[in-house]
């Protein structure tokens, strides 16, 4: 192609078709990939302050592991052991927690909006300012959470008790 013949305007044409397709791939290019941890073992793992979006835990051992401050919004955890597993202000928002076993978990200002949980096991879970609107429980787990049920979510400014709706 001879560049002295071609007119400035069909150059500059060029130019911004190609920068308008430069812009629009790097804005639907996801910041990070869901990742697939099912049915694996990752005791004591930290995963604090990560982005793990729409990642996949299920049948997951997660004994002991550190997920604080993670972005885990839209993932799954169905059937995941989280027993002692830090998820203080964790965003669970949309996620998939049924069956899940939350023992001596800490929810600490965690947020869990819109969270399917209905056969989810609560033992001994730390909810203090966490957030549980719009999540489906069954009514004993519910009744359980209440009982100790404190604080305000930092983020969503919801207070825990008003979120489980206990009386």
């Amino acid at each position: 192609m001879n560049w002295r013949s071609t007119s400035p305007l069909k150059t500059l044409g060029v130019l911004v078709i190609l920068s308008a397709w430069i812009v629009l791939t790097w804005l639907k290019t996801p910041s990070a990939l869901a990742e697939n941890y099912e049915k694996r073992t990752l005791l004591n793992a930290d995963f604090s302050g990560q982005v793990l979006t729409d990642s996949e835990f299920d049948f997951a051992n997660l004994r002991g592991s550190n997920f604080s401050h993670t972005d885990l919004h839209g993932v799954s955890l169905f059937g995941a052991k989280l027993q002692d597993v830090n998820l203080e202000g964790a965003d669970l928002s949309n996620s998939t927690l049924d069956m899940a076993r939350f023992r001596r978990t800490n929810l600490k200002n965690a947020i869990l909006e819109g969270a399917y949980a209905y056969n989810a096991e609560f033992e001994g879970a730390i909810i203090e300012g966490a957030d549980f609107t719009d999540v489906m429980l069954r009514r004993d787990a519910q009744l359980t959470l209440c009982k100790v049920a404190t604080g305000t979510n930092p983020v969503t400014g919801r207070n825990t008790r008003d979120t489980l709706d206990c009386d």
